[in-house]
């Protein structure tokens, strides 16, 4: 095979693994494109020829930086592995509870201020969808500090379709929107089978208010029902985290009291309720799954509220730090959050220390500053596997393929809950490790690993993603990560604030 086939080949599985991580067939990208699902399918196989132009157009229908030329930002990672960490680092605001408050701010009349807002790709889409339609978001400062200002009459009709469908998060615009019109339509990403199933737990939590929503062909086209809080209890069929903030956001406009049953107590949903609260909405039984929402119909209030530290920030720090057997100090970390991960690791071998519990600046999140020191890990006696909150965290499964990789033994990882997520686990063994996949859902993790650096292409999974990273920092040699797009998407300068801590990452791009 030449270097250019190679090359082609290479770029083919990148568009192939974003398309599926993006829910699209061929023949829906091929629509995106303009082109013939035969096409598609020979650049998935490396065996078209593409310009720039169709890369980047391929790239912006998937979401993906397949290429970027004349913009900013890195494209893909060189990493010197083998270093040792040593430092401080603080951990930034909830990515999640961010995203979640930029649509709650749709509730309030008034000014809304939020403090130290995670400066991502996610965060940058849902503001320029809130531009399209009337809000007026500005930074404050350097600190990302953000106002957003709600005008009364929100021109729905003028709404960036392209930057909607590039957020799963505008799911959750259909809580709040429907206190403010009675029909109205959502952009989504996807063909018509994925809305319909992303929709459907939704629907269970936001049907007792009225609103009907139907999946049509790239978009969801809702209608909304004026009228009091439901009588009966809503009881969620999924104990996820959006339809949780969006059965809240139906609620917290809603005249009598909302009882929601099996919620999700996560810690992006706490941030939610306790900026509810500040809007005026009574909350009762935050934290648990039973909540009991006292709505107020009209809030216009000036509002400044700061979300609390992001828990899979902090374990995704901790575990840079067990990976390189480093010794640093991970400040304000959420431990409410972390409880049950740490606990897990001390019964692996991790030592550390922590401090007393103090307050997060929203009043109620209890955080501590964790100093980590190197430690010889052994494989737990059972296997890994998340639950949800107080147990461990779905997104911090992944983290533990990389640390149980470096503990003797052998461990099970069961990410029963994402249909294909732990696939990508297997990008380990690419850096030397012994991951065998089971089956979707589950992988044995055989340690200790002798890392040693390669070239690696960025899985589409954001977790995923970070784990590959954190073992190249771990790895001797040089390593190549390339496409790192969707880490960006979740972390803010991930790369300059390890490098901080004496890693050696450096950003560059082909072109």
């Amino acid at each position: 095979m030449s270097t250019s086939d190679d090359y082609l080949s290479r770029i083919g599985t990148l568009i192939r693994d974003a398309r599926q991580h993006s829910g699209l067939t061929q023949a829906q990208l091929a629509t995106e494109l303009s082109t013939s699902q035969s096409a598609v399918n020979r650049i998935e196989k490396g065996q078209q020829n593409l310009t720039l132009d169709m890369l980047a157009r391929i790239g912006k229908a998937l979401d993906s930086e397949l290429v970027s030329v004349g913009t900013s930002g890195p494209s893909h990672l060189r990493v010197e592995g083998g270093r040792t960490l040593s430092g401080t680092i603080d951990v930034k605001s909830s990515k999640n509870a961010g995203v979640a408050l930029l649509c709650a701010s749709l509730l309030n009349e008034g000014t809304t201020v939020l403090r130290k807002v995670a400066r991502i790709e996610e965060v940058n889409r849902l503001l320029e969808v809130l531009g399209s339609i009337g809000v007026r978001t500005r930074w404050l400062n350097a600190d990302n500090d953000l106002e957003l200002v709600v005008p009364a009459q929100l021109d729905l009709a003028a709404m960036d379709a392209d930057a909607a469908r590039r957020t799963r998060s505008i799911i959750m615009f259909l809580g709040p929107l429907m206190h403010r019109e009675d029909d109205f339509e959502l952009p989504y990403a996807g063909g018509c089978d994925l809305g319909t199933r992303t929709v459907e737990p939704h629907m269970t939590a936001l049907r007792p208010f009225g609103l009907k929503v139907v999946a049509t062909e790239g978009s969801y086209h809702a209608t909304a029902a004026a009228g009091p809080a439901p009588e009966r209890p809503i009881v969620l069929t999924e104990r996820g985290d959006t339809v949780t903030e969006n059965a809240l956001l139906a609620a917290a406009r809603r005249e009598g009291v909302t009882v929601i049953r099996n919620a999700s107590p996560n810690y992006m949903v706490q941030d939610l309720c306790f900026f509810l609260e500040k809007l005026g909405v009574g909350i009762e039984g935050i934290g648990t799954t039973t909540l009991r929402v006292t709505g107020r119909p009209h809030i216009n209030c000036d509002v400044d509220y700061a979300p609390s530290e992001d828990p899979i920030e902090a374990m995704s720090l901790i575990a840079a730090a067990i990976v390189t057997r480093s010794s640093i100090t991970v400040r304000r970390v959420p431990i409410e959050f972390m409880e049950i991960e740490l606990a897990l690791l001390e019964e692996m071998g991790f030592v550390y220390e922590r401090t007393d519990e103090y307050p997060a600046e929203n009043g109620h999140t209890r955080l501590v500053d964790i100093t980590t020191h190197p430690s010889e890990l052994r494989a737990p006696i059972d296997k890994i596997h998340p639950m949800p909150f107080p147990g461990l965290n779905i997104d911090n499964l992944p983290f533990f393929a990389v640390i149980a990789a470096t503990a003797q033994g052998q461990t099970m990882l069961h990410d029963w809950v994402y249909e294909n997520r732990a696939i990508y686990l297997t990008d380990l063994n690419k850096l030397g490790a012994r991951v065998t996949l089971l089956d979707p859902h589950r992988v044995l993790v055989d340690g200790p690993t002798h890392w040693s650096g390669t070239e690696v292409v960025c899985p589409p999974a954001l977790r995923p993603a970070v784990v590959i990273l954190l073992a190249m920092l771990a790895a001797k040699g040089t390593s190549v990560l390339r496409s790192v797009y969707v880490i960006n998407r979740g972390y803010e300068d991930l790369a300059d604030r390890l490098n901080a801590l004496g890693a050696r990452i450096e950003t560059f791009r082909d072109i």
